[in-house]
């Protein structure tokens, strides 16, 4: 680690004496020193640096903020998902995953048919399972958690990171609970985690333009909070590269922080790309890989008190994904086996997202790192 008293330049003069000629701007060597002297950046700081900060810099400094978290590992686990329907009450400007009652691209699994999906890694060495899909209008908390507990009783050792907040506002709601009552009746069922979907972006005016229907994100982040309080971790995300701009996604990393501080109860950030196949913000297009690098990197400096940075490879592709291990990312999600479809319906490129312990393992190595196999709680399971 290094020391809070090494100042930027002189870390540049031992370790990059060439970029040290390129860093001409004083505030941003005044931030640089704080990043390497381990004092948290202020939200101007942040901003300033996503403004001003040429991409080489951030991976820099995001370096130096992973390695201080995790030293030269990198982290995957083996995984699966299920995705019990598409269909859904809101209608997200974003969404290609959403699909209307009678579409031909819709579905909707039965309790069976989702037992079904976890029969297929009899024998596998998977140790968790992500469930998360459309709100639907009809169930409520105990027929989701009936679903839960069928789980943890065919498979007890199974890890089950479920429902995002804006499925459990939902369904905790149809059940006439609080989000207390909700959220504990749901662990009771064997709830062990929640992801962090729906987060969306936090900016309120933002959020009603592009999902003006969904639960609001004082709502998400109490979701969050509550779940830390009674003992469920969570992961969180941000959507990004769509009508936001550098000042929102400060903000919605600064909420993320503040909530952090209090609860220590997130366990990795997921910065989520928005696609634009199949929905109606396509005219946006997409922004292209040098900004995704430049997101991961403020992300992972901004985010101080998180000790995990993700690349979700089945939403950037296995290249970005690895090219993010040199900009702060430490975690490559997991093996997922072809089991999901809400970005291949967006038009990822991954179209049947799947890869062995062995092909992340080579892809971690090749960045200079060490794969790590992970529990869903980031416990080492064997290193590869």
């Amino acid at each position: 680690m290094l020391s809070n008293i090494l100042t930027f330049t002189d870390f540049l003069k031992k370790n990059m004496p060439n970029l040290l000629t390129t860093i001409t701007d004083k505030d941003l060597r005044v931030i640089a020193d704080k990043i390497i002297g381990n004092i948290r950046i202020t939200p101007e700081e942040g901003l300033f640096l996503y403004k001003n900060a040429d991409l080489p810099l951030l991976g820099l400094l995001a370096g130096i903020v992973r390695r201080r978290h995790n030293g030269n590992l990198a982290y995957f686990n083996r995984n699966f998902h299920i995705e019990p329907t598409n269909k859904c009450i809101y209608n997200c400007r974003f969404c290609s995953y959403h699909k209307p009652e009678g579409d031909p691209e819709s579905w909707e699994y039965s309790h069976e048919e989702m037992l079904e999906i976890v029969k297929r890694f009899d024998n596998k060495a998977v140790t968790e399972v992500h469930i998360v899909g459309g709100v639907h209008p009809s169930y409520d908390l105990h027929y989701w958690g009936s679903l839960i507990k069928k789980i943890k009783e065919y498979r007890p050792a199974l890890h089950i990171k479920a429902f995002s907040a804006i499925e459990l506002d939902h369904m905790i709601s149809l059940a006439g609970c609080s989000i207390e009552e909700g959220l504990n009746l749901l662990k009771g069922y064997g709830l062990d985690s929640i992801p962090g979907g729906g987060a969306e972006i936090f900016d309120e005016e933002l959020r009603k333009r592009i999902c003006d229907e969904k639960s609001s994100s004082e709502l998400w982040l109490r979701i969050h909070e509550t779940a830390h309080r009674l003992g469920i971790p969570s992961n969180a995300t941000m959507l990004y590269g769509h009508i936001e701009t550098y000042a929102h996604r400060i903000d919605h990393m600064e909420r993320l922080r503040i909530l952090q501080d209090k609860t220590h109860g997130f366990n990795a950030f997921i910065p989520l790309k928005y696609k634009k196949s199949n929905n109606s913000m396509s005219y946006l297009g997409e922004v292209n890989i040098i900004e995704d690098l430049r997101n991961y990197a403020v992300s992972r400096i901004y985010l101080d008190n998180f000790p995990h940075i993700k690349a979700y490879w089945p939403m950037n592709g296995k290249e970005c994904a690895q090219m993010s291990l040199s900009f702060g990312t430490d975690d490559m999600d997991g093996t997922i086996d072809d089991t999901t479809r809400i970005y291949s319906m967006a038009g990822s490129g991954e179209g049947n997202p799947a890869m062995s312990s062995d092909e992340i393992s080579v892809l971690i190595r090749q960045s200079g790192l060490i794969p790590v196999e992970r529990d869903s709680l980031y416990n080492p399971v064997i290193s590869l």
